[in-house]
């Protein structure tokens, strides 16, 4: 983007009450990194949000980007949508925040996600996609009597010690993680060789692998965990029905994270989008509407291990949280949900991101830049490749990450948010005028690439 392009992108006057220098200053004394979670921009492109209006993010300094972060997929409908506004504020003049207990807009919200998903007949609900992904999986050890849990390497399944294993790749750094199949790698001190011990890792998109593994450890695992699309990795297309069969075999319950690609890929979420029903599901983002909402579902036979009537027998399942069925979450994701409903929306959106998938790979051909652009349903991808990775070692191995990284940095700074080295998500309000100023900033950044590299 030149200068003047960028001084049009100003708003007279910041929007904060401090400026982004000032907020910053105070960031760096109350927060480690100045950051948020794992995020820390590099300092030339800090920047603080003020407001967001459809695809787009203002900052305090009031420059706008287009948005494909959304909040890690949370925004669907992209933000300050109406229909989530008008049953927040309809759900708030109905008394305080939280109830802490059982209320309308929760049982409601239940009932949907019953019919919606398909191994659903009872769901249990969370606060973060962390703890279902948790919970998912101490349920399947309370069912099966087994300790073991089979995860693949570069999976994120949140922040809680069975996740944080073998996690992150090391293709962006100069210490990569080299993980010892079946056994993991901690992505973080403090977690106890104990719940390591119990945590079995496999590559992505190797079923032979996969049966390898379990025939190591007979009758002790007690469930696989898997994304529907792990991050910036699809799968092969017999991947998840070969995974469902290997369960049926060994008699192993299979997990999906459903927390990114649930109501994403389609309305009955990814299991839907691929025709493979697993035996509970993590959920979260989307079904709270962008408040702290989370679910596992899944058969009746399993949830009700979590019966807070059974509390005290040999096979409960302590499921609790102060804010698990929060009944302005639960609004906000049954809005959301009806809008999802409405017809045409996965074609608009699914369409939108092919659309951007293939304008961005002309752009990047014009540029002679060896990036490939690709991705699924709603999904967009872009890395320094030739081709989709085929597993974590496979992206590691690329050599080309460092320039994947520093590209997305360079996109930022021309005015298109997004998390390096992740994948991007569309949102209703990605329409066609947003995505030709997209293709005009990518251009400018590829242009700025091309001179500088």
């Amino acid at each position: 983007m030149s200068q003047s392009d960028a001084s049009a992108e100003q708003e007279a006057g910041a929007p904060g009450t401090r400026s982004m220098k000032e907020y910053y200053e105070i960031a760096e004394q109350v927060l480690p990194g100045a950051g948020l979670a794992v995020y820390s921009n590099p300092d030339d492109i800090r920047f603080v949000v003020h407001k967001g209006e459809g695809a787009k993010l203002q900052d305090v300094d009031g420059k706008w980007y287009i948005d494909y972060s959304m909040a890690a997929s949370v925004n669907i409908l992209g933000h300050t949508h109406p229909a989530l506004a008008e049953a927040m504020t309809d759900q708030m003049s109905r008394g305080h925040l939280h109830f802490g207990n059982l209320n309308v807009p929760v049982i409601e919200l239940a009932k949907e996600l019953v019919d919606a998903i398909p191994c659903a007949e009872m769901v249990v609900f969370g606060s973060t996609g962390s703890e279902a992904n948790a919970y998912a999986l101490r349920m399947a050890r309370s069912f099966t009597g087994r300790d073991k849990v089979m995860k693949f390497e570069g999976a994120y399944h949140g922040a809680h010690d069975y996740s944080a294993i073998s996690t992150f790749g090391g293709g962006a750094t100069e210490t990569p993680h080299i993980t010892n199949f079946p056994h993991g790698v901690p992505d973080s001190a403090g977690i106890p060789q104990a719940v390591q011990d119990t945590v079995l890792v496999a590559p992505f998109n190797d079923l032979e692998a996969v049966r390898r593994i379990i025939e190591e450890h007979p009758n002790e695992i007690a469930a696989i965990t898997a994304e529907l699309v792990q991050r910036n990795i699809p799968p092969h297309p017999d991947f998840h029905q070969g995974l469902r069969d290997l369960c049926d075999e060994f008699d192993i319950l299979l997990i999906y994270d459903e927390v990114v690609s649930g109501f994403r890929m389609s309305y009955a979420g990814g299991q839907g989008y691929y025709g493979v029903t697993p035996d509970l599901a993590a959920y979260g983002k989307i079904i709270g509407g962008g408040a702290a909402l989370s679910a596992v579902a899944g058969p009746a036979e399993i949830l009700n291990h979590a019966n807070p009537r059974r509390r005290g027998e040999d096979d409960y399942v302590f499921v609790n949280g102060t804010h698990c069925g929060n009944p302005l979450a639960a609004a906000a994701g049954l809005a959301n949900l009806r809008e999802l409903k409405k017809p045409g929306f996965y074609d608009f959106l699914n369409g939108q991101a092919e659309k951007m998938r293939e304008e961005a790979q002309k752009i990047f051909d014009k540029h002679d830049m060896p990036v490939l652009s690709y991705g699924v349903a709603s999904f967009w991808n872009v890395l320094f490749r030739d081709a989709p990775p085929r597993n974590q070692a496979d992206m590691d191995a690329s050599g080309d990450m460092i320039a994947s990284k520093e590209f997305d940095l360079e996109l930022v700074r021309q005015g298109i948010y997004v998390l390096p080295i992740n994948r991007r998500y569309f949102s209703l309000a990605h329409d066609d005028e947003i995505l030709e100023e997209s293709l005009r900033r990518i251009d400018a950044a590829c242009r700025v690439w091309t001179t500088t590299h």
